[in-house]
């Protein structure tokens, strides 16, 4: 078998796995965030933070809960990281300096899980497991209601209540998060991971020395890691490391586990907004961008030209030999189009386009299907843009889901998309004017600027992922890239929130015979288009000077 008929039937495998799991997912997250019952676990849970889980809350009440749970959570890890050195568990390293605790803390409470060192090498298991395992369950599940929190305000009308933020948390993390990743710990397991808590023990002589590894509660930190579209790595290696990623199967299985929840949501929200048909449009974005993207990795990486890389079967540098260039392909695509940042190749080494393809990914916003929750509402926006657009083209009112979109609508919309551009451009402006910054680079020319451009576009878009040839471990890399990071998570979701308790206020809108059909195919190709011109026209330039640059050179 060829390796591109191994990647294309691995990529329908992938498929089917996904269509299988689409709408019981689906329904049951409908079915979680609808439900005004409380388990006992969670009662006690509501009780020790001194929550009413019954108490609606207004956008602007959500959304101290998110900040104030967030900002707890960031100096928690923090103070965890900085007293290491004294707790049990530590495998003997020291306190982590503080600006890459700082740059760490951020990193994972938003979802971001951006790492400046070796995790084998910086990171006891207390530190791993109560901060950082956690932080991947929590801040997936924030995520998750600022999108639901969105798609109550489009079913609900005359009312600015929400919901409740507390409640949505917990009921995010304890009856989807935790029993989905049980059951992925398990098969991981079965797959080869290891799930321990070993100290570190040599493993043998390796270039006139001696290798030294260490344990961990690996399998159950990856699982959560991939499904909450976190990304950060047990080892520096990340899912190209064989204690984290063992097999082929483990490898798709754990592709499989990143697009689960981001595309179950579309299903959560048509359900929630009693529109099946709705879910299904923003289902068909997003499998159209993610599809056409994967396609083109694959093709880039296969047939890139070279005889070295032609005796090789492609692009074959910085890929791992167990899964060759189809399943790093999909991998890659996967992981950039969605908030993981997870890794199973270098992606410093894919060919120049390729390495651009990873970057329009993330730059898209990551909402193909985007990160947990983060790609819902990243999509809802977009939406409301397209439909503006539409409206501008025939001279209407533009409506979605029976809201009109008026200019408050709209300009929480605008807001929200040139945040994240303007963090990413303006950091990476900075560091290329400035002196220092540039001596990070490990190569010159478009590479090196594709690098930083990574950095920034990585942390402000929440993914992770690195082109990895950057020292980033400076001050003023983990200084600004923790800074893009919260404010490249947290500023997006004011907008969000004031956008959704604006159209949970509104009275619904009938249908008439003008109204834009926001479930056909029709819009679904405005909607791709909208996103398309929209990414290329803010990113264009940069992307010009980095890998367009470096891929029409080679």
């Amino acid at each position: 078998m060829s390796p591109v008929t191994a990647g294309v039937l691995q990529l329908l495998a992938l498929i089917g796995a996904l269509a299988l799991a689409y709408r019981p997912l689906g329904d049951h997250m409908a079915r979680v965030y609808s439900s005004e019952k409380h388990y006992r676990p969670e009662k006690w849970i509501y009780k020790a933070v001194g929550a009413n889980p019954s108490a609606e809350m207004r956008w602007p009440a959500y959304l101290r809960g998110v900040l104030a749970f967030s900002a707890v959570s960031v100096l928690f890890l923090y103070a965890l990281q900085r007293a290491q050195g004294i707790l049990p568990g530590s495998l003997g390293f020291s306190a982590i300096d503080p600006d890459q605790a700082f740059n760490t803390a951020a990193s994972f409470v938003a979802n971001t899980n951006w790492q400046s060192y070796y995790g084998e090498q910086a990171m006891g298991h207390v530190v791993q497991t109560g901060g950082l395992a956690v932080q991947n369950f929590v801040s997936a599940a924030v995520g998750m209601a600022v999108a639901v929190a969105l798609v109550r305000g489009f079913a609900r009308s005359r009312t600015g209540e929400l919901g409740n933020f507390w409640a949505d948390l917990v009921r995010g993390t304890v009856r989807i998060l935790l029993p989905l990743s049980v059951v992925g710990a398990l098969v991981l397991v079965a797959c080869g991971a290891i799930q321990n808590f070993a100290g570190i023990h040599e493993v043998g002589q390796f270039m006139g020395g001696t290798q030294q590894w260490n344990g961990g509660a690996v399998a159950s930190q990856e699982v959560i890691k991939e499904l909450g579209t976190n990304g950060g790595g047990y080892f520096n290696a990340n899912s190209a490391h064989p204690f984290e990623n063992p097999t082929p199967f483990s490898n798709l299985f754990e592709i499989f586990l990143i697009l689960l929840i981001p595309f179950a949501m579309t299903r959560a929200f048509g359900r929630m907004v009693g529109n099946l048909r709705q879910g299904y449009a923003i289902l068909a974005t997003m499998g159209v961008i993610w599809i056409g993207f994967t396609a083109l990795m694959m093709w880039t990486e296969f047939a890139h030209h070279g005889p070295a890389l032609q005796a090789a079967g492609g692009a074959m540098e910085g890929k791992e030999t167990r899964f060759g260039i189809g399943a790093s392909a999909i991998f890659s695509v996967a992981t950039t189009l969605t908030s993981t940042g997870a890794v199973n190749s270098f992606h410093s080494s894919y060919t120049g386009l390729g390495g651009g393809i990873q970057l329009l990914g993330m730059q898209l916003g990551e909402i193909a299907p985007g990160g947990v929750g983060s790609g819902l509402y990243g999509m809802l926006i977009m939406a409301i843009i397209a439909v503006f657009i539409a409206g501008l083209m025939v001279g209407r009112t533009p409506e979605y889901l029976g809201k009109k979109i008026s200019t408050r609508e709209i300009k929480l919309a605008a807001c929200y998309i040139l945040i994240t551009p303007a963090l990413v451009l303006c950091f990476t402006a900075a560091a290329m004017a400035l002196p220092t910054p540039g001596n990070s680079m490990a190569n010159p020319g478009a590479h090196g600027f594709s690098e930083i451009l990574y950095a920034y576009t990585s942390g402000a878009n929440n993914n992770g992922s690195a082109f990895a040839g950057l020292n980033a471990d400076t001050q003023w890399f983990n200084s600004t890239i923790g800074i893009a990071m919260l404010l490249g998570r947290f500023l997006p979701m004011v907008f969000v929130l004031a956008l959704a308790g604006s159209l949970a206020e509104q009275k619904p809108v009938p249908e008439t015979a003008g109204t834009l059909r926001t479930d056909k195919p029709l819009y679904a190709g405005l909607l791709v288009g909208t996103i398309l011109i929209i990414t290329g026209l803010t990113y264009f330039p940069a992307l010009a000077l980095g890998p367009l640059a470096e891929g029409l050179a080679s």
